[in-house]
């Protein structure tokens, strides 16, 4: 049996017991709903935009190589400076393709001068073979004698119109206008043929931009286009180029080319922009990065990036419902705008998503919902 002591301590025990029972209930009953911010889905006017790694190239280049042997006489350019087109820019020992031009004159004389003797060989032939004074045989023989003089002329004047274009080659002329690289041989080397490259001459305005997009990437683009009934075409995308200091460069380009074939070891499509180079900014395989946007802004629902989450289901965002309970919403995101992304289906316009609280509350919470910014 309990001393007097213990009976009294037992009863002190129920006697707190029972006196916090009810505290302990009334904790329980006052804890706050948990707030979270969020934000309403509203359409907004967006411009999508992607970022590429891109390089700059020539819409022409032309590489200067010698086409007759010779000594360089002369280099008739600064290197680094424009160059018009025609110009001319190295000549190579012209004497003796001058000399065989002039030899080329003296045969195709000699060969006129033999086919009018022929010619008028023949003639006599037919006057007297018309008497009976000479047998026929003499006159086909004549005859004979006059084409193959006719043909002497004519091997003659190809040869002299060879010779020609052969003492031509010793000019070496711009092809396009454009700027003109360094030479690569001095004045007084032997060149020809097999000397390589003596020279390049490379138009810069406009210029060529070439870049790889993946080609899922460029699918997606093509079926927004659709879902929102316009037309893929590529003058509705615009360009701009991010230099190498980070600074943006002036002139907007246009898409010019995608490619009809998918680069099966990297899955990317090739495509090409067009950009103006007034100021000669832009360097034959220079590296830029290209961001590309669409011409014109379309109206579409944006969301922060931030309150889209992946499960194995996909994609999905928290949002509150008209109870006042938390709800999962499966999306479909397309194209990224800044910090926000545009939502193609999941959502409508007024739903409130959550963009703060995400990791207190769990699908059937309860919650008090407040405006971003506002808490």
């Amino acid at each position: 049996m309990l001393s007097s002591k213990g009976r009294m301590a037992a009863c002190l025990v129920a006697t707190v017991a029972v006196a916090l029972a009810p505290a302990a209930g009334v904790v329980r009953a006052q804890q706050p709903t948990p707030a979270v911010e969020v934000v309403r889905v509203e359409p907004r006017d967006v411009t999508p935009t992607a970022q590429f790694v891109g390089r700059v190239e020539a819409v022409q280049r032309a590489e200067l190589r010698a086409r007759v042997t010779g000594f360089l006489e002369e280099r008739l350019f600064t290197e680094g400076t424009r160059v018009e087109s025609d110009a001319l820019l190295f000549v190579i020992e012209p004497e003796p393709f001058a000399a065989a031009v002039q030899e080329a004159e003296a045969n195709l004389q000699a060969a006129q001068a033999n086919a009018l003797n022929a010619r008028q060989q023949l003639a006599r032939a037919e006057e007297l073979v018309r008497n009976d004074n000479i047998p026929q045989a003499t006159v086909d023989e004549r005859r004979a004698q006059a084409r193959v003089a006719e043909a002497s002329v004519a091997q003659a004047e190809a040869a002299l119109r060879q010779a020609e274009i052969t003492y031509g080659y010793t000019e070496i002329r711009a092809p396009i206008t454009g700027r003109i690289g360094r030479a690569r041989i001095k004045v007084g080397n032997l060149v020809g043929p097999e000397s390589g490259v003596l020279a390049t001459v490379v138009q810069q305005d406009p210029m060529y931009v070439r870049f790889a997009v993946a080609e899922r990437e460029l699918l997606a683009f093509r079926r927004q286009a659709e879902r929102r009934g316009r037309e893929w075409r590529e003058s509705t995308v615009n360009l701009q180029l991010r230099l190498g200091d980070g600074s943006i460069y002036a002139e907007t380009g246009t898409l010019d080319f995608v490619d009809v074939q998918v680069d099966p070891n990297t899955d990317t499509v090739t495509v090409r922009g067009t950009f103006p180079n007034p100021d000669g900014l832009l360097t034959d395989n220079q590296f830029v990065q290209v961001i590309a946007a669409r011409a014109q802004p379309e109206t579409a629902l944006v969301i922060p990036r931030a309150t889209v989450q992946v499960d194995q289901q996909g994609t999905f965002v928290l949002v509150v419902d008209d109870a006042g309970e938390v709800a999962v919403a499966r999306v479909v995101t397309g194209a990224q705008v800044g910090r926000d992304v545009i939502v193609e289906a999941g959502l409508e316009e007024g739903d409130r998503v959550i963009v703060e609280g995400l990791m207190k509350v769990r699908p059937g919470m309860e919650v008090r919902a407040v405006a971003a910014g506002e808490s």
